[in-house]
Order: C-alpha cells, then structure tokens, then sequence
C-alpha cells in the first residue's frame, strides 16, 4: 500500500503548528485526497460526546415545560415557586458558564469536560427521586451549573480539535442537538404523559435519562486533551503526543507529529486574566459574544418553556377544562403535543444554519435571524387580537416562524461566536463569561414569565420580545466580527495584527 503524502507540504518532517497539522489532508501520489476532509475516528468521538451535552441541555430545559403543570400542582406551588422552578436550572447555567467554564482555561478542556458530565448525572438522579420541592429545586440548579460548564469548555474542545474549514458546521451540528434534545423532551413528555394519569409521573420524564447521562460521563474518560491548550501553556511534547491521538489514521499519518517552537497565541492572548475581557482589545469580543445572546435568550428560553402554556392558555377552548388530574395531564398534553409539533422547526432552521454558515457567515446569519424572530413574535402576538380558526393559525405560524429563525441565525449563531471571538487562553473564559450573561436573560424571563403572562397577557409580553430581538439585531451589526473562514491560530493574533486599532482588520 503506497504511503500518503502530505498536501502542500514537501518536507512532512518540518515542525509545524497545532492547526495546520488538523488541517492537513493527506494525500495519495496520484493526488486523489485519502480522508477527503473526514474526521478521524477520535475527532468523531469528541464530536458526539460534545453533541450529548448539547441534547441534555435541550432535553431537560424544554422538559421542564412539559413537567411544569404536574409539579405544580403535585407540591401545590405557588406562581413565585413556579418561577423559582423554572428559573433554577436556567440561574446553575449562569453561575456553572462562569464559575466552572473558565476553568477549563487553567487546568484543561478535558478535566472539565468529564467533571461537568459527572455532575449532571448525580444532580439528574436527585432530581428524579427528590423527596421534596426545596431538593428538587436544588437538583435543578445543580444540573444547570453542570450544563453551564459545559457552553465553553464543549466549545473549547471541539473547536480546537477540528479543521479550519469544517470547525463552523462541527460546532453548529453539536449545538443543533440542543433542538434534537429539544424535541425529545417534548415527545417524552407526551409519551409519558399519553400512558399515565399520575401527577408525579414528572419523576419518571426524568429518570429514562440518568442512564444516558452516565453513558457519556464513561465516554468522555476516553478523549484527548486539546492540543491547543497545551501547547497555548508551554506543555509541548504532551501537545505532540495528543495532537498524534487526535489524527491517528490507518494507514497512519501523519507518521511524526514535531510542534514547532513558541506558544499557539502571542503576546496578546497569553494572558488569563478575566479583565482582559473587559479592556481593549477583547471589549469588542465580549460585547458581540455577551449582548446578542442575552437578548436572544430572553426570548429563547421564555418561549421554548412556556410554549406548551401559552398554547394550552391562547387555545385554551379547545383543551379541557376543570383542576382535577385528569384535566391538568389533559391540557398538559394537549399544549405538550402542540409545542412537540412548533419544536420541530427549531431543529429544521439549524438544518439550514449549517448548511449556509460558511456560504453567508455568522454574522448575516444572526442578523436575518433576529429580523425573522420579531416577525415571527409579531404575528403570535397578533392571535390575542383574533379568534377561532384565525387565532390558531395565527398562533401556530407566528411560534414555527419563530423557532424556525432562532436556530437559523441568533440562538445557534451566538453560541458559535462566542467560542470564536476570543484567544485560546481566554476562550474558556470568555465564552463562559458570554454564556453567563445570556443565561442571566433566561433566568430573567423564566421567572418572569409565569407572574407577566397573568399580569400583562401573552401580547403585550410577546411585544417586549419583538423589541429586544430588533435590538439584538442593531447590537450585531454595530459590534459585529466575521470569524468566518479563520484558523484558530489566525484568531489568536486576529488584533496583534493591527495593534494601533481597538477593532479587528476589516473582513
């Protein structure tokens, strides 16, 4: 068997850079590419054990909404403990984004990315036999603070172990799980709730998924650290020794892995210090990566938990009516089935994110994106004004049209960006700061949510939400930084390039 070469390289023995060696194809002498821009088996690995991560997160938020009415009314829950319920796993995301995030910076992506995965299977299996709402309520922090770690340091990880050219649609496809998990939270909850007429068969939505969770804790023993970050800390021969797992190929290659000598980032990103986040020239980043997604999660999160409610409430003459628990499990189910069917288009605007993410970039893609959700919340607010037939289709377009264009631009962009914008040795830190901010939106509209839409009413509620999405939309394109097509090495030293300017080089 004839042995690849290396594309563009006539010296395979030459020291090189962490990413250049990932974005190497190797290729044949007759020039046909000999892994044509696959991944190898390891990078497939980190790829699907970050996409898990992704899933829980989408799977218990959403979930939530569809347990919400049972739990309730099981501990008989006040609307500010409701609020509290819904607000807690939301609220450990925020503090788990800062908190445990950025330590993936200091002591690794790999450490943290098992530890996280560890702490949501024991906090996700207290939650199932909680014996009371006070530990439940501590569980659901518990889980959040253990999927906060997980928006930077899963980021991290995979990023920095995929090519240049594939490194967008990698991360985008793992954070479209996220609406996989989505959607199999709701249709658990309708499968559940189709076969039982208990009030705490909550308990059971969440115990079918302690076994999965403990499942990728195993599987995430077994990757590599990141390469970049070890060779970003000066840990050089550890850098080769991972980077040659990381590409581990058959027929193998490359055949000698040598790091050519100096650190991934310079001057500029050597630093970890969190205030760097906040002085020139990083500013800019944190405000593009924080800002945006904070509004976007105003409405993310407060329509994507309360969707079965306020369909339940909108279209409430069709449901069932009365507080025994029949008829709770039965407009239950009927908002339940109705939000599984709006959930779908979350997964079919990421769909389409990923296939024109490098065709248009992040940044016109976030824009379209919060221009099409104050559509979308337009037309569902309208349905307050309508009745009947109207009203249900009104309701049902405005919601698809929404979720829809979440995932095609801002929810699923802002979480890209985030994990871009910043240097290797910030990048755990800064996009934990960036998750930490958007959470403190979701925590805000998932506590608020319950006491408004009895206070205000699902218009004017749905009002404010048209507005913050057109803001988020102004803020992108004022701050906007277009990481389209950059290495992550090019990223690094994206401002030592221009040190005289607070602003990247134009794109």
């Amino acid at each position: 068997m004839a042995t690849p070469a290396p594309e563009g390289d006539d010296d395979p023995g030459a020291p090189s850079t962490v990413q250049r060696y990932i974005d190497e194809t190797p290729r044949w002498r007759d020039g046909t590419p000999a892994v044509a821009g696959g991944m190898t088996s390891m990078q497939g690995r980190i790829f699907w054990l970050a996409s898990a991560g992704k899933f829980f997160e989408g799977l218990i938020v959403f979930l939530i909404g569809v347990a919400l009415p049972l739990i309730t009314a099981y501990w008989s829950l006040s609307a500010v403990e409701t609020g509290l319920l819904t607000a807690a796993t939301l609220a450990g995301i925020m503090v788990g984004a800062t908190a445990l995030g950025g330590l993936s910076d200091r002591f690794g992506r790999k450490q943290m990315f098992l530890i996280e995965m560890i702490l949501f299977t024991v906090f996700l299996l207290g939650a199932t036999v909680a014996p009371g709402f006070a530990v439940f309520l501590v569980c659901l922090f518990g889980m959040g603070v253990a999927l906060g770690c997980d928006y930077p340091t899963a980021h991290a990880i995979l990023s920095e172990t995929q090519s240049t050219a594939g490194r967008g649609r990698k991360v985008l496809s793992a954070f479209a799980f996220q609406a996989v998990g989505a959607v199999a939270g709701t249709l658990v909850g309708v499968a559940i709730l189709s076969t039982t007429s208990s009030l705490d068969s909550w308990r059971l939505m969440f115990g079918v998924v302690v076994v999965p969770a403990a499942l990728v804790a195993v599987g995430r023993v077994f990757v590599v650290q990141s390469p970049h970050w070890l060779a970003n800390v000066g840990r050089r021969a550890e850098a080769e020794a991972e980077l040659t797992k990381l590409l581990a190929r058959t027929p193998r290659y490359p055949s000698v892995v040598t790091i050519s000598d100096g650190r991934d980032g310079g001057a500029e990103a050597a630093t970890t210090d969190v205030r760097a986040l906040f002085r020139t020239p990083w500013r800019r980043s944190t405000i593009l990566a924080s800002v945006p997604w904070f509004l976007q999660d105003l409405s993310t999160y407060g329509i994507g938990i309360f969707t079965p409610t306020i369909i339940a409430t909108t279209l409430g003459n069709v449901a069932s009516s009365g507080s025994s628990s029949s008829a709770i499990i039965h407009k239950d189910l009927f908002g339940a089935k109705g939000a599984a069917l709006i959930d779908v288009f979350l997964l079919v605007g990421i769909l389409v994110a990923i296939v024109l993410i490098n065709r248009w970039g992040r940044m016109r893609l976030q824009i379209l994106g919060f221009l099409g959700c104050a559509t979308g919340l337009a037309i569902a607010a309208s349905s307050t004004l309508a009745h009947g037939s109207v009203q249900t289709v009104l309701v049902f377009t405005g919601f698809i049209l929404f979720q829809f264009m979440t995932n095609l631009g801002p929810n699923s962009m802002t979480y890209v960006v985030a994990g871009e914008v910043f240097p290797t040795a910030l990048r755990g830190t800064g996009a934990g700061m960036a998750a930490s901010i958007a959470k403190s939106g979701a925590v805000l509209t998932s506590f608020l949510f319950p006491i408004l839409l009895v206070a205000w009413g699902t218009g004017v509620v749905l009002a404010i939400l048209v507005g913050t999405s057109l803001l988020g939309a102004v803020i992108t394109w004022l701050f906007r930084i277009e990481t389209t097509g950059k290495s992550v090495e090019e990223i690094d030293s994206m401002y030592e390039l221009h040190p005289t300017t607070t602003e990247p080089a134009e794109q």
